[in-house]
C-alpha cells in the first residue's frame, strides 16, 4: 500500500468535505513514535459523515466489502491504494475520542494527520481483545509499546475506564503498575 498516495488523497476530501476523523491501528502507532509496520489504514469516522466518505471511496475504486453497524472495510482493485477500514462513531464516548485528536506530521512533516491520542489508541486495542481474544498477544505487544513510550505522561484513569468497560479492570491496574513511573 502507497500509504502517502492514499493519505493525500483522503486528506485533501476530509479538509474539503470537513470530515470529522482521526486515525488509529497500526499507522497511528507509527504517528504517535511508535513505529510498527501495518498492512492498512485505520479511521475512526463521525457517523454523520460517513456516506459522504463512502461516495468518494467507491468514486476512487474502492469496493465496501463489509459494513455493520460499528466498521465498513474497503479494499482497492489496485494493490497501491491497498485497504482503508472505518470505525463508526455513533456514541457520545466516540464523539469525544475525535474531538480530541491531534495533527502529527507524518512522511517527514510534508503531512499532518489527525490522530487519536495514546489513551484513545490503547481503549481502542483493548476493545480488540475484548471482541477477539485470539488478538491479545497482537494487541497486548501494541498497548505496552503505546504504554512504556509515554509512561507517566498517559492519562491513567481514562485508560483504566477502558479497562472496566471491558471488564479487564484488574489487567489496567497491573498494567498502570507496570508502567506508570518516570525513567
Amino acid at each position: 500500500m502507497d500509504f502517502e498516495r492514499v493519505l493525500r488523497a483522503l486528506l485533501e476530501l476530509f479538509e474539503r468535505e470537513k470530515i470529522r476523523y482521526g486515525v488509529l491501528g497500526g499507522f497511528a502507532l507509527g504517528a504517535l513514535g511508535v513505529p510498527r509496520t501495518t498492512m492498512d489504514i485505520d479511521f475512526l469516522v463521525h457517523r454523520d459523515d460517513l456516506e459522504r466518505l463512502n461516495r468518494f471511496l467507491t468514486e476512487i475504486g474502492y469496493e465496501r466489502w463489509v459494513r455493520t453497524e460499528n466498521v465498513s472495510h474497503y479494499r482497492h482493485t489496485d494493490p497501491a491504494w491497498g485497504g482503508v477500514d472505518i470505525l463508526h462513531a455513533f456514541r457520545q464516548y466516540s464523539f469525544e475520542i475525535l474531538e480530541r485528536t491531534r495533527a502529527q506530521p507524518v512522511f517527514g512533516g510534508t503531512l499532518h494527520i489527525k490522530v487519536l491520542q495514546p489513551e484513545d489508541v490503547i481503549g481502542f486495542k483493548i476493545q480488540a481483545i475484548a471482541n477477539n481474544p485470539l488478538r491479545a498477544a497482537h494487541e497486548a505487544l501494541d498497548i505496552e509499546s503505546l504504554m512504556s513510550h509515554y509512561r507517566n505522561k498517559l492519562d491513567w484513569k481514562r485508560i483504566q475506564e477502558f479497562y472496566e468497560l471491558f471488564e479487564h479492570g484488574e489487567e489496567g491496574r497491573r498494567m498502570r503498575e507496570r508502567f506508570d513511573h518516570a525513567e
